[in-house]
């Protein structure tokens, strides 16, 4: 092969070149490579599997205790978590029952029990730990999550 002026150059191999027409080079079926024989048991790439996701939330054994009492009713419903502006750091927690899971919620299924979280407040809430606690003078579910910047001190509020 020749170099920038004409000049051959001894390190380079020589290669060939395949001429084609313009039309021909804009379409997209796959060119035979001409150096090996095409068999048509030619093994297709494989695609990448897919990896189970991780849960947006877990729940603590004492939780899904609570959970499923909560649950057994004569009428099933479920739970949706969520969150609301409200408090001095911005956004708190918000249990409600509903019917149905909406468009895009994110269901958590653990041990037998179902749990719902709001698509709005899965940015907030993915990767926490739901808990119930007893003390002696309430009880009340508790979150624990790692993508919290910023707590007020009553605990009730917070800032992602």
């Amino acid at each position: 092969m020749t170099g920038q002026h004409g000049v051959s150059s001894p390190d380079r191999q020589e290669t060939t070149s395949i001429s084609v027409t313009e039309s021909e080079a804009q379409k997209s079926t796959p060119v035979a490579d001409s150096t090996k024989p095409s068999t048509s048991n030619e093994k297709t790439t494989k695609r990448p599997r897919l990896r189970p996701r991780k849960a947006a939330m877990s729940l603590t054994p004492t939780a899904i205790t609570q959970l499923r009492n909560l649950l057994n009713q004569p009428e099933p419903k479920l739970i949706r978590v969520g969150v609301k502006n409200r408090g001095c750091s911005g956004l708190a927690y918000h249990l409600e029952y509903v019917d149905k899971p909406g468009t895009f919620d994110e269901a958590v299924e653990q041990d037998g029990v179902k749990v719902l979280v709001d698509s709005k407040a899965l940015f907030s809430i993915i990767g926490s730990e739901m808990d119930w606690v007893e003390d002696k003078l309430e009880q009340r579910f508790i979150f624990r999550n790692p993508n919290i910047k910023e707590q007020c001190g009553c605990g009730e509020s917070f800032m992602v």
